[in-house]
């Protein structure tokens, strides 16, 4: 790449008169390199235009430099930094002469004596005169040393005149010339042609922001010490926004001897503040200004809403003006109808001091309330009712909430969020708020409370009239059962249920779904899967009938746990899929607990599939919509994730995971019994494969005494069949302590009952443990008959029971799926074992292919260590051992730790 400052002779000497603004800046310390942009950017170095805009402090510019330094060897480059100086086209244009002749002095010298003769006021043909330097200049470039020329802040010289000399400029662009711009706001070019011919590469706000890895990169570059949920905050306040991370290591560096470092990122103050002020409010007019902070208060908003809030009409226009100035304006959907602001921006706009003049923040939100409410978007009517202080209109909007809105979406986080600003007396003061809020309750887990709430319903009996007396009743019968059924109650949850289901009114249909749904998860737990797969039939039939999609998918949910527990989880994936697809329509801004239950549930089952990146993917996206709706099935995703990393032998991040799942249901306040047994059950799992048999014995036992036996407590809501699961890490329990006989009798019982019951799923994991146990036992004659019959009780599709097998009886389960009968299954796990040609052929990874230090990684994983165990060993980032088992996992053509050191030591790459 030749660059000005390296130029000989003249054209070095022309620069150097020019003040410097010809410099390309140097990159600022600390810059994080972004390859992934300059490869798009490198993708448009055949058309005519590169255009980056994005909101002040994106790195434009420093991107723009990168990309410049990035240029194949042949490219040269000029840099013109622009100020409001340039916004005069003659200037401008003087300017762009002045440096294309520091590369072809012979280049425009007529052209720049006409432009230094004119004069300001008067009219001037600039098209024709670039028409003449265009000709002039086509006749110098040469395809063969092409020119970059890099506009950097055009925002800052734009102009309704330069706009159109710059739109000539480009449509007649001689070959071997491409420009560059950055600014901070589209500029007003009519570019449709360009792009439809391929001349044009965009990048925007959204290709700009770092991503997290960047952010993390950034951040370690200058020693941030940061760590967990603080770091992540940070980041995700950040939203990719350089400057704003930068401001932060600055404001940490200077406090850094005081050991007070920031803990938050902050828009409304310190450095933040005072750069947003200064580059961009005080840069917008008056008007623009004041719908700004008008509309701060706002979480989300669209022109209509904001009309409505400043109680004006030019609304849309406004917002025109902000999205193409680029304000830190956010759109939430495909549309360009509903925005947000950036986190720190909004942070600025709130934390402004009231003016006499200004309208006060109660009046905005009582007016957004309103406009609400008359979209039917009750819950947004209700939060903005509590925010303006009037907790009457926030009590009266909740009522008119249905029960069937509120089982539908359970999203009890948001009603337990207004039950804090509500007062006791407004809560219990009419039926229908003690059933909305007993319900949230009882869903929430709050089992004491809700039951205190609904006693209070008492109080309006006898009701004015039977049918309603009877509708009461049978509401409180059915809100019992739900209670009954956390509290691991089997026969009054049973009782309640059943009679609420005969005296619930047809109108009370969430109701009625909700008791069918927990009678459906008791019969998996008693194993009656018959009666189980009938409650789910009348379930959807309803669902379906009252055209409810949200239940509709609750009673997919239902259908695929009993076709997991019968084994068949092909058809239980596309059971959670048909679900998912019932939800399609909906908003992806709303938050909805069924939604976030069934993408953990697909998860899961990709990992009984042996797709553990697939799953886990699914079980991360799953986690995120449960923790906001706040609802336990959080529990799902940390204990399936834990068990996934276990299986790695990442036991510090498997008992980290455990550790957040519990974390959780303290801050919720969730009663133990919900979920203390699910988690002691992983840990149980976790130290038996780290030989800690000491704890797993005990802890079984507590477990063994709680839920089996003539006494026995329910198993929780989201594991109903923990009671056998208990059994089976007995029976692993009993293999490592040297009891053969008592674990194979408690196997061959497990298989006994799920065959009696039809839980194949269980079959599978009992029978593949029985395989295992009877080829340490030197017995494979017999252990080829019970893989014969895991073989038969998987065909649904489970993989994962046949992993340990998989991993270290390869060749001897080959054997059998070779003589075994042609199945799908039997295909799955074969293309899940290393082909003869890979273990009789050369390597295909070389030794050489592999790093030395992804070597040093290599044989640190091999010996079972964990990714903080290979930092601190190695003396490298936790980080860069992502990175390196990331290559490792791609030379080898694998996808997990496991498979790696498998794979390694087919291909000799380990000793």
């Amino acid at each position: 790449m030749t660059d000005l400052s390296s130029l000989p002779g003249s054209a070095r000497t022309a620069v150097a008169v020019q003040d410097g603004r010809f410099y390309r800046p140097p990159l600022p310390d600390g810059h994080v390199v972004r390859p992934r942009l300059c490869e798009r950017l490198s993708a448009g170095l055949g058309g005519r235009l590169l255009l980056v805009s994005a909101p002040a402090g994106f790195g434009k510019s420093s991107l723009a430099v990168e990309f410049c330094q990035s240029l194949p060897p042949h490219w040269q480059s000029l840099w013109l930094g622009l100020s409001a100086r340039d916004n005069d086209p003659g200037r401008f244009l003087e300017r762009l002469l002045e440096g294309l002749q520091a590369f072809f002095p012979q280049l425009g010298g007529r052209a720049l004596g006409l432009l230094k003769m004119r004069q300001r006021h008067q009219p001037f043909a600039f098209e024709e005169w670039l028409d003449g330097l265009l000709d002039e200049l086509s006749a110098h470039l040469s395809p063969d040393k092409p020119l970059l020329l890099v506009l950097d802040d055009y925002h800052l010289a734009q102009s309704p005149v330069l706009d159109r000399c710059l739109q000539f400029f480009l449509n007649h662009l001689p070959e071997g010339l491409l420009v560059l711009v950055t600014s901070r706001q589209r500029p007003d070019w009519h570019l449709a042609r360009l792009r439809l011919s391929r001349q044009l590469l965009e990048l925007n706000e959204q290709d700009l922001r770092l991503t997290h890895e960047e952010s993390l990169t950034l951040l370690q570059h200058h020693s941030s010490s940061l760590r967990g949920e603080a770091l992540e905050s940070l980041i995700q306040r950040s939203e990719g926004w350089v400057a704003g991370l930068r401001f932060w290591l600055l404001a940490a560096s200077e406090a850094g001897t005081e050991g007070r470092m920031p803990q938050a990122l902050h828009g409304g103050e310190g450095l933040i503040r005072d750069y947003l002020l200064e580059e961009v409010i005080d840069c917008l007019p008056a008007e623009v200004q004041a719908f700004l902070y008008d509309t701060a208060s706002q979480e989300r908003f669209c022109s209509e809403l904001c009309d409505a809030v400043r109680e004006a009409h030019d609304s849309a226009e406004i917002l025109e003006y902000l999205a193409a100035h680029q304000v830190f304006l956010v759109p939430l959907d495909e549309h360009g109808h509903w925005y947000r602001y950036h986190h720190l921006f909004s942070d600025l706009l709130r934390s402004r001091p009231s003016a006499p003049a200004m309208v006060p923040a109660a009046t905005l939100h009582l007016r957004a309330c309103r406009w609400f409410n008359a979209q039917g978007l009750i819950d947004e009517a209700v939060e903005q009712a509590l925010r303006a202080g009037h907790l009457d209109v926030a009590a009266n909007l909740v009522q008119n909430l249905s029960e069937e809105q509120l089982l539908a979406e359970q999203n009890v986080g948001m009603l337990l969020r207004w039950k804090m600003d509500l007062p006791d007396s407004l809560l219990i003061s009419t039926p229908r708020l003690i059933v909305l809020y007993s319900w949230a309750l009882g869903l929430a887990c709050q089992l004491d409370a809700a039951e205190e709430l609904a006693a209070h319903l008492s109080r309006f009996l006898p009701a004015p009239s039977a049918t309603a007396q009877k509708s009461m009743l049978a509401q409180w019968l059915a809100l019992s059962g739900i209670i009954a059924r956390g509290r691991g109650d089997r026969e009054t949850t049973v009782r309640y249920c059943t009679e609420a289901l005969e005296s619930l009114p047809q109108k009370r249909y969430g109701q009625r779904l909700m008791c069918l749904s927990t009678l459906s998860n008791l019969a998996i737990a008693d194993g009656d899967l018959w009666r189980a797969r009938a409650l789910n039939r009348d379930s959807l039939e309803l669902a379906q009938r009252v055209g409810n999609p949200l239940f509709e998918a609750l009673a997919h949910y239902d259908r695929a746990r009993v076709l997991q527990a019968r084994g068949e989880i092909l058809r239980a994936l596309d059971e959670v899929r048909q679900g998912l697809q019932r939800l399609h329509a909906l908003s992806p801004q709303r938050l909805y607990a069924v939604r976030a239950r069934l993408i953990l549930y697909e998860g899961f089952l990709l990992t009984l599939r042996m797709q553990p990146q697939a799953g886990l993917a699914r079980l991360q996206a799953g986690l995120t919509e449960a923790r906001a709706c706040r609802d336990i099935s959080v529990l799902i995703g940390h204990c399936v994730i834990a068990r996934v990393e276990g299986h790695a032998r990442e036991f510090a991040r498997a008992f980290a995971e455990l550790a957040e799942a519990e974390r959780l249901m303290h801050i919720w306040d969730v009663p133990p019994i919900y979920y203390l047994a699910m988690i002691t059950l992983v840990k149980c799992e976790l130290w038996l494969a780290q030989g800690r048999t000491d704890l797993a014995e005990a802890w079984l036992a507590r477990l063994g005494q709680t839920y089996t036996g003539e006494r026995a407590a329910a198993p929780p809501e989201f594991h109903p069949q923990l009671p056998l699961h208990v059994e089976l890490q007995q029976a692993v329990l009993e293999s490592i302590r040297g009891q053969p006989m008592l674990a194979e009798g408690r196997l061959n019982a497990l298989l006994e009952h799920g065959q009696q019951t039809g839980r194949q799923m269980l079959s599978v994991m009992a029978l593949n443990q029985k395989v295992a146990l009877l080829l340490s036992l030197g017995r494979e004659p017999e252990a080829r008959i019970t893989l014969a019959q895991a073989l038969e009780a998987a065909a649904g599709g489970v993989l994962q029971p046949f992993e340990w097998l998989l991993g270290e009886h390869r060749e001897w389960l080959r054997e059998q799926l070779l003589h075994a009968p042609p199945s799908t299954l039997r295909q799955n796990l074969l293309e899940r074992l290393p082909s003869m040609t890979a273990q009789t052929a050369e390597p295909s990874v070389p030794v050489e292919n592999l790093s030395s230090r992804e070597r040093a990684v290599l044989q640190l994983i091999a010996q079972g260590c964990s990714n903080q165990e290979i930092s601190e060993q190695l003396f490298i980032s936790l980080h860069t051992v992502k990175t390196h088992a990331s290559h490792i996992n791609s030379k080898l053509g694998v996808e997990r730790r496991t498979q790696a050191v498998a794979r390694a030591k087919v291909l000799g790459l380990l000793g």
